[in-house]
């Protein structure tokens, strides 16, 4: 029996980015439904694969597959996933990114690309690259010793170069053009690397350090658009300041009341609302980016739980039996 009322929130959290492909898909579906050369391809007719870049939130078990102390291949994760296995998603069941291929129709799950076993259609209809701790500044990554965002994107151009030597470059090209992206980091650049350890604040003020992420992200979406990607959804930051390990470390006193630290989810208001002025500057006749905003339903969640339901067999302090 499951103990985790985990059926709402993956369904609020994955809606926007989903709302996001599905639009724009619509407007491309003709193309290829009126392509004889993918007609027997494994593909949603409009869709033709979700490949995913960026850190836990959707790392699909990457990390299982790399010398790192940030795994989660052990339980309680995955109590509420397939066959109640620990797959290496940092979550109890299926990952946003997982909701989002099934309910496409694509397939089930968004596998690791780093599993060796993968088929053919399994790479063909997507993969995620992601790996948990990492973010866009290469010291977040290098502090847990997991993937990098540019380690993964040399591992995206790695899974070009497969496809290409099993169907083709033209239908691999088309494959890439006809593929949602979504790029899902940023949090633990400010948690970990800015605010909880001396390294970057010593060079740069808040607001230079989220100038100097947006520069990453930039030359992360354009390398991805180097590459024949054309539709891409980059996920915003959540109100970090209500991570439980943020409220810890910045509580005065254990008799004190829990509450969420303001200042930094300010700092991931202030972020997002710059991610957009970013990504809408970049945008190009074909290339379309989508901002995916997490900030606001994650942030009515906590301020608002009884909207959401109650959690059976869950208390303050943990599971019961």
């Amino acid at each position: 029996m499951s103990y985790v009322c985990n059926f709402l929130q993956p369904v609020i959290l994955f809606l926007p980015i989903l709302l996001i492909i599905i639009s724009d898909s619509i407007a491309q579906a003709g193309t290829l439904t009126d392509n004889k050369n993918l007609q027997k391809w494994p593909f949603n007719n409009s869709v033709s694969a979700v490949l995913v870049f960026g850190d836990s939130t959707v790392d699909s078990g990457n990390n299982n597959y790399i010398s790192t102390l940030s795994k989660c291949d052990f339980s309680p994760y995955g109590m509420d996933f397939l066959n109640h296995i620990p797959t290496g998603r940092f979550t109890n069941g299926r990952l946003v990114t997982d909701y989002i291929v099934s309910y496409m129709g694509i397939k089930d799950f968004v596998p690791p690309y780093l599993d060796p076993s993968l088929s053919l259609e399994e790479l063909m209809t997507g993969v995620s690259f992601a790996s948990g701790s990492s973010g866009f500044d290469p010291l977040t990554a290098q502090l847990s010793g997991v993937i990098p965002l540019e380690k993964q994107l040399e591992y995206f151009k790695e899974y070009k170069r497969k496809l290409e030597n099993a169907i083709g470059k033209e239908k691999t090209k088309l494959l890439i053009s006809k593929a949602a992206f979504i790029i899902s980091a940023g949090t633990n650049d400010f948690v970990v690397s800015y605010f909880n350890t001396p390294f970057r604040r010593k060079n740069y003020k808040v607001s230079a350090y989220q100038q100097f992420l947006l520069q990453l992200v930039q030359q992360f979406v354009q390398g991805l658009t180097n590459e024949g990607a054309r539709v891409i959804g980059v996920v915003g930051v959540p109100p970090f300041g209500c991570l439980p390990v943020v409220i810890t470390i910045n509580s005065g006193s254990a008799l004190q009341p829990r509450q969420c630290v303001e200042s930094y989810s300010a700092v991931a208001r202030e972020y997002n609302l710059l991610l957009q002025h970013l990504l809408k500057t970049m945008q190009t006749h074909d290339t379309k980016l989508f901002y995916a905003d997490i900030y606001n339903p994650l942030n009515d969640m906590i301020q608002n739980p009884a909207k959401y339901g109650e959690c059976p067999k869950v208390f303050q302090f943990g599971f019961t039996n």
